[in-house]
């Protein structure tokens, strides 16, 4: 039985279309021929990347009456693109590359790319991508950078620390965090020339006192003024990336408070969300949550949901997420582990999908459910976070499954049962 199609067949009057390179830009322009009922005009140009340049294009694209611009994502040389024609008054349009590659066995050149995208973009079989306000985009500026020097600063202790073990000093065995308070004092003496084990190992502080003896065998090695003034320069380093950290930290903090302050204290209510990743969260998918209809939409997008692929009849591969936003799968991620460790809600259904699936499954599966109750949250402003509690699974799920696995056994053994509730 033929049924009604919900697809709009709506060809775009005025579109066009660039194909962005970094010095450079390709754009296609289609435009109805006011001649010719049914025809189109075609005008393909080349611009310079330069903001006068997009400027006047943008100029002329108006003059045309078009409206919409389609781009890929081309590295980050479309993101001056796009915001410039942003500002302009276009509707910019991102699109994933992969939705418009080109068909095999035709020639590839930046005309042709553009007239592709051009054509394929009045058709309307392209979905534009995500992409978020101003004031969203300066938060995640700021969020991604952070979580680089967050790296950078680890990588710089993991140098100083190898640099001990080759002067075969083993701080690092007997000190949790040889950065703490304690390691730093005795790196501060070792830098200034002290090498007596004994001396060195009494500069410690508070509870790593008790292990002055384990420390004395730490520090007898063969630390030399090389090595001196290589960890001096690796702990200056250190401090310096420290400092620059926690400058982000505070505009991060002031840049956020006009328009998301209450949405940060709400987010940190979830198990296994902080301030810090809430504010992530934030920076990577925004406040307005009418960009993704349903939650499942926004797991979606973050590939926080299986991909189905079927043919034949069968289902095809192990169900996988693909790669999505590395930034916001780490933010998650790192949730999903630290919520697995709580007696909450989501702690215990970490457990449950840990020991059945393993550890790899439960992450995406809670962090997929930490991503739900994200989207409710910033869907409507009134909601709060409320725990169902650890226990669960045993108080509604549990019975249930009991009362069913009873029921099939003995109606396996020839009874009928009849269940009624008790007085």
């Amino acid at each position: 039985m033929l049924e009604e199609s919900k697809d709009h067949e709506e060809i775009i009057e005025r579109v066009a279309a660039l194909d962005i390179g970094k010095a450079t830009l390709m754009c296609c322009v289609r435009i109805p021929d006011e001649d010719k009922p049914g025809r189109r005009l075609q005008e393909v140009q080349s611009y310079s990347t330069m903001t006068r340049s997009v400027l006047g294009m943008a100029d002329h694209l108006h003059a045309l009456g078009v409206r919409r611009v389609v781009m890929e994502a081309t590295s980050d040389y479309w993101k001056p693109i796009f915001y410039l024609l942003e500002a302009a008054g276009l509707d910019a349009w991102l699109v994933n590359a992969r939705d418009v590659k080109h068909l095999p066995g035709r020639p590839k050149t930046d005309r042709l790319d553009a007239v592709w995208l051009c054509k394929v973009a009045e058709r309307q079989m392209l979905r534009p991508s995500f992409v978020p306000p101003p004031e969203i985009r300066q938060l995640r500026d700021l969020t991604r950078y952070r979580v680089d020097l967050i790296g950078a600063r680890t990588a710089e202790k993991q140098r100083a620390e190898k640099l001990l073990e080759d002067a075969q000093i083993k701080l690092s065995v007997v000190a949790s965090d040889i950065f703490g308070v304690s390691g730093r004092a005795m790196m501060g003496s070792l830098i200034a020339g002290e090498r007596n084990p004994r001396v060195l190992a009494e500069v410690a502080r508070s509870t790593l006192r008790r292990k002055i003896p384990d420390l004395v065998e730490a520090f007898t090695g063969h630390f030399t003024d090389h090595h001196a003034f290589l960890l001096a320069t690796m702990l200056a380093r250190v401090d310096q990336i420290s400092h620059d950290l926690a400058r982000v930290e505070a505009r991060i903090e002031e840049l956020i408070a006009p328009f998301a302050q209450a949405a940060v204290h709400r987010l940190d209510e979830i198990p296994g969300i902080g301030i810090t990743a809430a504010q992530a969260i934030i920076a990577e998918i925004g406040l307005d949550m009418s960009r993704f209809p349903t939650a499942a939409h926004l797991a979606s997008w973050a590939r926080f949901a299986p991909g189905i692929k079927e043919s034949a009849g069968k289902r095809k591969g192990r169900g996988a997420t693909g790669h999505g936003n590395r930034y916001l799968a780490r933010v998650l991620g790192e949730a999903a582990v630290v919520a697995g460790k709580s007696n909450t809600f989501l702690g215990e259904r970490y457990r449950r999908i840990a020991r059945r699936r393993g550890t790899k499954r439960a992450i995406v599966a809670v962090g997929r459910s930490i991503l739900i109750i994200v989207w409710h949250l910033l869907s409507n402003p009134e909601a709060r976070y409320i725990d169902l509690g650890a226990d669960f699974y045993d108080k509604r799920i549990g019975p249930e499954r009991k009362k069913r696995n009873h029921i099939r056994q003995l109606e396996a053994l020839g009874y009928r049962v009849i269940l009624e509730p008790a007085a």
